[in-house]
């Protein structure tokens, strides 16, 4: 029955009608002592109104991160935009420890210059500051750059605001017909693309390190297969599209192959195929069904799902195959996880009972001690995936009868939720950093 289960969760999704694939973000719980900072808006040097408001996206990206307390416009006494009309007893008066100003300068034929300052307030000192070039097109992408500047000078840590999200909708137009896209959008749910649109399901989309390319499992045909498709040239190659299941495709961390689940000889167990020599190696052969196959970020070993002790649980074993040794323990299922970017934790899905009932939630476990942490308050939460910089984990969760995306930091602390306007939203998975 077990082997049924995961079998059918590994190539059936429930899909439910969704309209638009732009995410909204609420945070529903941050750090009680969140850092106070106010983000002053940045002056405008050119001809009409200013194309972007990039004080409004950076402080959006610090109060989102649930780790900063953004003082309103509102309630600023002052909006200065140089260190000369700054007075700082203003803004010690407001309890306010850091200020960030700017001004953003038309240098024409598309083109702008954005300078910033971050400044201790009560030491009165610049502790950051930037003069970055930019067009109109990345203004945005600009403005979580510098966010991310900030977040790293104060908290001590890369941002990952100018990273991107993948995900999976479903639409039902009209006439009947179902339609299922592969997403693109900013880490702050701005700039919705669809790089894949099919009739048939799309699931486990997975970034390469480059983030250039992301690699997915489509139905076409009645059939899964895995394909890699570049995020901006729209390229795509099939990979794998054996007899039986093509699933879940993991990248190596140096970009060079794909870890996944094939039946293609009877029983589902993990490959790893060379995307450069087009060899094909397995990792398992074992009568149990093995799948969700995760790289750890040294690429020496793979963690995956498998049933192989009755009920589902993680297992690890050298990426050259070998001997599997399983690692979680604690709840009857864990499955689904994924190595945080120092490999120092995994992020699972895990089984807990509660009064109300078995609720599937998303927890991490430390490698070296075995502990397990539970972080979500879900029913049915899945498909948890860390941020490049290991803060924040997002997955799938339930609304009411709708498909949302969740985020939750590593600590428990922090609370997102993103949510389509309707309908559903599923699989989510974290870009790298930038390269």
């Amino acid at each position: 029955m077990m082997k049924k289960i995961l079998l059918f969760l590994l190539v059936l999704m429930v899909w439910q009608p969704a309209l638009h694939a732009e995410l909204t973000i609420e945070i529903t719980e941050g750090v009680e002592g969140a850092l106070p900072i106010a983000v002053a808006p940045f002056s405008w040097q050119g001809n009409g109104s200013p194309p972007e408001d990039i004080a409004a996206v950076i402080n959006a990206d610090l109060q989102r991160s649930g780790r900063f307390k953004t003082l309103p416009r509102a309630d600023m006494l002052a909006r200065p935009t140089s260190v000369e009309a700054i007075e700082f007893k203003d803004w010690r008066a407001l309890d306010i420890e850091n200020l960030v100003i700017g001004q953003v300068q038309s240098n024409g034929a598309g083109g702008y210059q954005i300078q910033f300052q971050l400044l201790d307030v009560f030491r009165g000192e610049q502790l950051v500051g930037y003069s970055i070039p930019t067009t109109a097109p990345n203004l945005r992408s600009t403005a979580h750059r510098i966010a991310d500047l900030i977040y790293e000078k104060l908290l001590g840590m890369p941002g990952a605001f100018a990273t991107r999200l993948a995900y999976i909708t479903s639409t039902k137009p009209v006439n009947g017909e179902r339609r299922v896209d592969l997403n693109i959008a900013d880490a702050d749910g701005f700039n919705p693309e669809t790089i894949v649109s099919s009739s048939e399901p799309l699931m486990s989309p997975a970034w390469s390190p480059d983030g250039l390319k992301l690699a997915y499992v489509s139905f076409e045909g009645g059939q899964s297969a895995v394909y890699v498709q570049g995020v901006y040239t729209g390229k795509r190659q099939k990979v794998t599209s054996f007899k039986g299941i093509n699933g879940a495709p993991a990248w190596s961390p140096d970009g060079r192959k794909l870890a996944m689940t094939l039946s293609k000889d009877g029983n589902p167990d993990i490959f790893v195929f060379d995307l450069n020599t087009r060899k094909l190696q397995a990792i398992t052969r074992h009568y149990a069904i093995d799948t969700e196959p995760a790289w750890s970020p040294d690429g020496r070993s793979i963690v995956f799902t498998s049933d192989r002790g009755g009920k589902p649980q993680i297992y690890r074993v050298s990426a050259f195959g070998g001997k599997a040794q399983r690692i979680t323990f604690q709840n009857s299922y864990n499955a689904r996880a994924s190595f945080s970017p120092d490999g120092k934790v995994l992020a699972l899905v895990t089984l807990v009972t509660r009064e109300e009932g078995k609720k599937y939630r998303i927890a991490v476990q430390d490698l070296e001690s075995g502990v397990m942490q539970v972080l979500s308050q879900g029913s049915l939460d899945e498909s948890p995936s860390f941020a490049p910089n290991g803060s924040m984990i997002i997955y799938a969760s339930k609304a009411g009868y709708r498909g949302v995306l969740a985020a939750v930091s590593v600590d428990g602390r922090v609370r997102q939720r993103l949510a389509l306007q309707e309908g559903d939203v599923r699989e989510p998975v974290w870009s790298p950093f930038k390269k």
